[in-house]
Parts: structure tokens; sequence; C-alpha cells
């Protein structure tokens, strides 16, 4: 009803300015039908300037001063939180699965170039980050410099983005949970198959689809997969983990970090003693026509699926209200998380690679897998295996740190339900926010496979990018003068232009090279959800960046009465 009251009080401040409007008694039930020409055409603009209204960067500036978050991140907790965020799946899931699926040791060019395209996007963030210092991340970004259409599109995205990674890494997770319990029990089914799987899984033939996934039993029957019940516990847990407050969930997530950092230091120094050079050859495997897999398109598209790795900078700029010193930590915790993981990533691709021959490498738990093909002793196997659980926990503790604040941001704008913006006054978290996105995240990592989610999260993470390079390029132009933390090293030319340009052309190159139609028609469809159920229903009615013409006109009305 609210809404309704909004669009009324909104027609009724526009239709006394349209020219040669019939005479009628009640504007704001006016039928666009009975509208001249002339006054649809002047109706246009003004439709036009408020789908696309921006928010000032001084209304940003007094939103962060207003902020009921508790300021307690330094820059060591934003760089591990982008390490908790970006090192995980990639490292203990991906890389099996595309080297033995999709590249070969190619995969390692795989990394390179996801990691370049992700450096410009970092400088780009980083940038902004310094300036637009409140949650919300790409979504605040863009609402400064597109307007808020394209905003809600891009948080639309991000709402994507971060709920289906999070689903994937559960998924992960529960992989790596289920081998470490089979490897301690020494009984590989210490877990009934048809309980920790998804139900279906994707393939391109005989036609694309989704189909059931049939998993071996202890007696040796076949069945098909139940859902993958380890991977929704896991998310209800963190889920009551982020309800507690921002500090208790960064001495979760640096603890996990640590943990994890010291497993892919293990993997590596171990790891070496059991390379074969052999196993690299051939470096590009021949191509598949038939699975467009291998050779130079597979470098492509498993660049496309890891670059699903590397949104974990992104999950650090929707702390920003969160932060002791915005300004300044979060460029270092962007572009020093990102550095770090990166030489992690690659380094992690070649030893993997070079232990046994990529056609054997496990795909469900690719690192310790490998290292027990390779005879490792089984301390090292576990090890690896325990670091894995808590490494894949803490990107998703990560993630599901991001999401939340990203919607609240949405609804705090009027984008999105106005519950949705609750911060608890005793915890001082979005605990409605995160509470809804545990729901969603709990239920898609049960029953969709890992490889479906993380192509849909890479899409979503390369548009976040390209938005965010456009929105650089628009403020070196639009307000030079705004003081910047950090910029783009190189002036305004290289800094201001080439790295920007350069950073949204990579992330659109990346998306046609290595995407499919499949991925492609499911991420328009959510945007067509969106679009037409969420938006156009709701947010378009509520914005807060047209509120101020219904209160204008409400306050007419009152002096008018008075």
């Amino acid at each position: 009803m609210s809404g309704l009251m909004a669009s009324m009080l909104w027609m009724r401040s526009v239709l006394p300015h349209l020219p040669h409007l019939p005479h009628l008694p009640h504007p704001p039930f006016v039928s666009v039908s009975r509208l001249p020409v002339s006054s649809l055409l002047a109706l246009a603009p003004i439709v036009s300037s408020r789908l696309f209204a921006k928010k000032s960067l001084i209304s940003i500036d007094k939103e962060a001063a207003e902020t009921n978050y508790r300021r307690a991140l330094n820059w060591w907790d934003l760089t591990a939180l982008g390490i908790a965020a970006i090192i995980g799946s990639g490292i203990f899931v991906l890389t099996g699965k595309v080297a033995h699926s999709v590249a070969g040791p190619s995969v390692i060019i795989s990394f390179i170039i996801s990691g370049i395209v992700s450096a410009l996007a970092a400088l780009c963030y980083a940038e902004m980050a310094s300036m637009v210092n409140i949650s919300g991340s790409a979504y605040s970004y863009t609402y400064v410099t597109l307007g808020e259409f394209i905003a809600w599109i891009l948080g639309w995205d991000l709402i994507l983005e971060y709920l289906v990674g999070s689903a994937a890494v559960a998924v992960g997770w529960s992989y790596y949970f289920s081998s470490f319990v089979a490897d301690v029990s020494n009984n590989p089914f210490a877990f009934d198959p048809r309980w920790v799987n998804a139900p279906v899984f994707w393939s391109t033939t005989p036609v694309p689809g989704f189909y059931a996934n049939p998993v071996t039993l202890a007696d040796g029957t076949t069945a098909n997969a139940i859902m993958n019940v380890p991977a929704a516990v896991l998310t209800i847990l963190l889920t009551i983990i982020l309800c507690l407050g921002i500090r208790q969930s960064a001495w979760v997530i640096n603890f996990f970090v640590a943990l994890k950092l010291l497993v892919v230091l293990l993997f590596i120094f171990a790891g070496i003693a059991y390379v074969r050079p052999q196993n690299w050859s051939p470096f590009i495997p021949t191509y598949d026509p038939v699975q467009d897999t291998f050779g130079n398109p597979g470098i492509f598209k498993a660049a496309l699926t890891v670059f699903f790795a590397y949104i974990g900078f992104d999950a650090v700029s929707t702390t920003a209200q969160e932060a002791k010193n915005p300004q300044r930590d979060l460029p270092i915790g962007i572009l020093l998380s990102l550095g770090i993981c990166t030489v992690l990533y690659i380094v992690v691709c070649i030893i993997l690679t070079g232990i046994v021959p990529y056609t054997e490498i496990p795909i469900t738990s690719p690192v310790s897998g490998a290292m027990k093909i390779a005879g490792a002793p089984q301390w090292i196997v576990v090890t690896i295996e325990l670091g894995a659980i808590f490494g894949l926990a803490s990107v998703m503790a990560a993630l599901m740190t991001g999401q939340p604040r990203i919607f609240q941001a949405m609804a705090n704008d009027g984008l999105l339900p106005k519950v949705i913006a609750h911060i608890n006054p005793k915890t001082q978290t979005p605990v409605v926010a995160i509470i809804i996105c545990g729901v969603i995240v709990a239920a898609a990592s049960a029953v969709l496979p890992v490889d479906v989610l993380a192509d849909l999260t890479s899409v979503g993470t390369l548009l976040a990018f390209f938005v965010v390079s456009v929105s650089v390029w628009i403020l070196r132009w639009t307000d030079r003068d705004r003081p910047r933390r950090f910029s783009i090293p190189g002036g305004f030319i290289i800094g201001g232009n080439i790295i920007p340009g350069l950073s949204a052309i990579a992330s659109l190159a990346l998306i046609w090279v290595g995407g499919s139609t499949t991925i492609t028609i499911r991420v328009f469809a959510w945007m067509g959800i969106g679009l037409f159920l969420v938006y156009l229903t709701f947010g378009f009615w509520k914005s807060k960046a047209r509120f101020p013409v219904a209160a204008e006109v409400q306050a007419d009305e009152v002096d008018g009465k008075l």
C-alpha cells in the first residue's frame, strides 16, 4: 500500500508539468493510453531522471558517519578476509576439476589470465573503496556513478555471485569432509553417498540439461543421490556464527586463514618431491570439439571457471562500514590479499599438475587425492584434508559476511524490504539479511553441483568488475578533484583511462570467450526475475532516491491545508 501511495504522490508531482494533459479530476489515476503523444514524450525524461537517479558522494559520507555497524576491522583483518574468500575452492576443488576435464596442465595459464584480469579490477576497486566508504561494494559504487537502475542490476548480480559462490564452496567443503572422515576411519563408505552428493549433475550430452546423479553404495549397487547434507549443515552453523557479531566472525576467519595458509605451504613444499616433469606433457592437450574442452578454447573456458576463485577482494569492500580506517585499509586489504593468493594459486597449479598426469587428478578432492596417488605419507594427506576443511569453511564465512551487507545496503536505499536493513543493536550485524542468505545457500548447496554454481558465480563476478571499472573512469572525468586516499598509478591518462579501460574490456572478453550460451541464459534469467518481479514492482516505487519528491508533495499539501 505504501508503495502505491509513493507512486501516486510521484505522479501527482509530475503530471502538472506535462503539456496538454486532459482535464481530469484525479491525476494520479490517468491512464497512459489517454495521454497525448506530447505528454508521453515529456514524461520520458522525467521517468529517466528518476530511473537513473544517483547518490551523491556527500550523502555517502553522511551515511557512513551515521552507521550502526561496529568499526572493528583493521588492515590485517581485511587482508585476512580477502585471503579467506580467495583461497578455497580455487585451490582445493576447482584446480583439479578444470585440469582434469577442461584444460589439462595449461590450467596454469588459465589462472594467470584470471589473475591479470583480477589485478586490473582490484586496482579499480581499491580506488573506489578509498572514495565510497560504505557497505555495498560494487553496488554502492555504481549508484554514485551510473544511477539507480544500473546499481540495481549490479546489486542483483552480486546477490547471485555471493549466494551461488557460497553454495559452491559448501559443496567443495562437503567433498573434503567426506574424504577426511573416510581416511581417518579407514572406511570409504563412512557416509552414505546418497547423502553427501547433489541429486543432479549438468551435462551437455546427449542434450544440455540436468541429469540424475548416480552414486555407488557400499554393497556395489547404484542409486540416485538425494541431497548434500554436510554442505547444508555447515551453512547453518556459519550463519549462527555470523549473527553473533563482526568481531567474533573475524576471530574465526583469522584462525581458519592461518591454518589454511600452513596447509597450502605444506602441499607446496611436500609436493615438490613428487613432481615428475613428464606429467606436464602435453602442456595444452588436443582440443575436444564435442565437449568444447582442452586446446586454446579450454584455457579460456577454464579461466572463466577459476575466476570464481578471485572474488575475495570484493568481499573486503563490502565491510567498509566496519573498517576502522576504510579509506586507507580497504585498498591495502584488497591489493595485498589478491597479490598473496595469485602467487599461491599459480604455484599450487604447477605442483598439482606435476605430481600426477592430469587425467588421473581426482575431481572431488584433487590436492589431497593427488598426494595420495603419488604415495605421500598418510599424515600429509590427512593434514591437507583437514586444512581444506577449515580453509573452505573460511571462504564460506567470508562470502557469507559480504552478501548480507549488500542486501542491507540495497534495503537501506529502499530497493528491498526495509526489514532486511535492520541492524541488531546488540550484535551490530544485519541479522535478518544473514539469516535469509543462510537459508538460500543451505538449499542451493544441498541440491546443485559445484561446476554449475562456480560458472554462474564467475559470470556475475566479471559483470561486477566491468561496471566498477567503468565507474572509476567516469569519476576520473566527472569528479577529478575528489580526494582519493588511493589512486590507480599512472596519472590521469594511464591510471584514469587506460587501466580501467583494459579492466572493463578484459572482463567482457573473458565472458565472451570462456562463457557458454547456457551460462548466459541462466544469468540473464536471474536478471529478468529481479527486474520484473522485484525492482519494477517494489524497488522502483520504494527507492529513497525518489522519496524527496513525494515528501515535497506531501509538504505542499499540508501547507495548502494550513
